[in-house]
C-alpha cells in the first residue's frame, strides 16, 4: 500500500515507518524534521496548516494514513499549545486524508486519556483496564488524545468507504532504550524497574515500538474486521515491573487495593485482548529479554581504547 505516516521522525514513528517498509509498503513520513537512514520518502511540512496539508495529501494519494504527529510528552510545552497543537494536527490530517481518497486511516491516542496520575486523585474502576473504561483526561496532551478520538468518530459518521481505527499505545520504548538511553521522561528503563515509584503513575504499562509497528501493520491489513473506529489498548503482555502488580498497586495506588488482586506474575494493568481477539496481534517483546539482551551485547562490544592500535576499531 502506499501509506503516509505523521509523525514518522518520532520515537514511535521510526519503528513503524520502518516496519511498514519491511512489508513492503509504499512509505512517505512526513513530519518537521526529517531523520537520516530512515526508509522510504520523507518530506517535511507543518501539518497544522489544514489546506497546505490537504493539497499535499492530494499529491501523493496515500490509500492509508497512520498519524502520530503529536506533542507527545505531557507538560513539555504550555497547556494550551500542546491542546491546540494537537487537536489542529488531528483535524488537519484525517480531514485530508478523507479529501485525499485514503480508504484506511489509523490514529495515535494515549492510554492517559483513563485520567491515572491525577494530583487530586483517581482510581480505576476495575483492573485489568480495557477501551470499555471511562475516559477522564486531567491535562492538556491527555485531553487533546480525547480530541483525537472523537475527531476520528466524527468522520467515521461522515465518511463513506473509509475504514477508521485508534490505537491507544502504551509507554513507548523504542530499541535504543532498552540499551540505555534515556526514556521521554529522562530517566532509562532500568531506573524505571529499580524504582518502582517513577513507572506506577502509569500503572507500570509500557510497549516495544517494534510491537507498535506490528500493531500498525496488522491493522493495515485486517482494519476491516473490526468495526469502523475501533479503539484499541496496544500494551506489552507483562508489566514494567520486578514485583507483581498485585503487590505494587495497593503500595503505590491503595485506592484501587481491593481490584489487583487478580494480577499476579507478570500481568499488566492494560488489556489487549480486543487487539488479539479481532485482529489477531500479539506482542512479542518484553522487558525481561530485551535488557538482558542489551546488557549482552554492550559486553560483547570490545572497548576501542583497550584494543592493540593494528586492530583498534575507528
Amino acid at each position: 500500500m502506499r501509506v503516509v505516516v505523521t509523525g514518522g521522525s518520532g520515537r514511535l514513528g521510526q519503528s513503524v515507518v520502518r516496519g511498514l517498509c519491511e512489508a513492503g509498503h509504499d512509505v512517505t513520513s512526513i513530519d518537521r524534521e526529517g531523520v537520516a537512514g530512515l526508509p522510504g520518502a520523507q518530506l517535511q511540512a507543518d501539518l497544522t496548516d489544514a489546506d497546505a496539508t490537504r493539497t499535499l495529501f492530494i499529491a501523493i494519494a496515500p490509500e492509508a494514513v497512520v498519524h502520530l504527529a503529536a506533542i507527545s510528552v505531557p507538560f513539555s510545552a504550555p497547556e494550551a499549545t500542546i491542546l491546540n497543537v494537537n487537536t489542529a494536527l488531528a483535524f488537519s490530517v484525517v480531514d485530508a486524508a478523507v479529501a485525499s481518497g485514503a480508504r484506511l486511516v489509523l490514529a495515535a491516542s494515549s492510554p492517559t486519556v483513563l485520567g491515572y496520575g491525577n494530583p487530586k486523585g483517581w482510581a480505576p474502576r476495575f483492573l485489568p483496564l480495557d477501551e470499555t473504561h471511562p475516559v477522564e483526561p486531567w491535562n492538556a496532551y491527555a485531553l487533546s488524545k480525547q480530541v483525537i478520538e472523537n475527531v476520528v468518530e466524527r468522520f467515521v459518521r461522515n465518511s463513506d468507504n473509509v475504514t477508521f481505527g485508534v490505537f491507544r499505545p502504551c509507554f513507548v520504548i523504542p530499541p535504543e532504550e532498552w540499551a540505555g538511553a534515556p526514556t521521554q521522561q529522562g530517566h532509562t528503563v532500568a531506573d524505571r524497574l529499580d524504582d518502582p515509584s517513577l513507572a506506577a503513575v502509569s500503572l507500570f504499562n509500557y510497549l516495544d515500538a517494534r510491537d507498535a509497528a506490528e500493531f500498525v501493520r496488522v491493522w493495515l491489513e485486517r482494519a476491516e474486521l473490526a468495526p469502523n473506529g475501533s479503539v484499541f489498548f496496544v500494551g506489552a503482555a507483562d508489566a514494567l515491573a520486578r514485583e507483581p502488580l498485585a503487590e505494587l498497586i495497593p503500595r503505590y495506588l491503595p485506592e484501587a487495593s481491593g481490584l489487583a488482586a487478580g494480577l499476579t506474575g507478570s500481568s499488566p494493568a492494560f488489556s489487549s485482548a480486543k487487539a488479539r481477539e479481532l485482529l489477531g496481534w500479539e506482542p512479542r517483546y518484553s522487558w525481561r529479554t530485551e535488557l538482558v539482551q542489551a546488557a549482552t551485547e554492550a559486553l560483547a562490544e570490545p572497548d576501542p581504547s583497550s584494543l592493540p592500535t593494528e586492530v583498534r576499531v575507528s
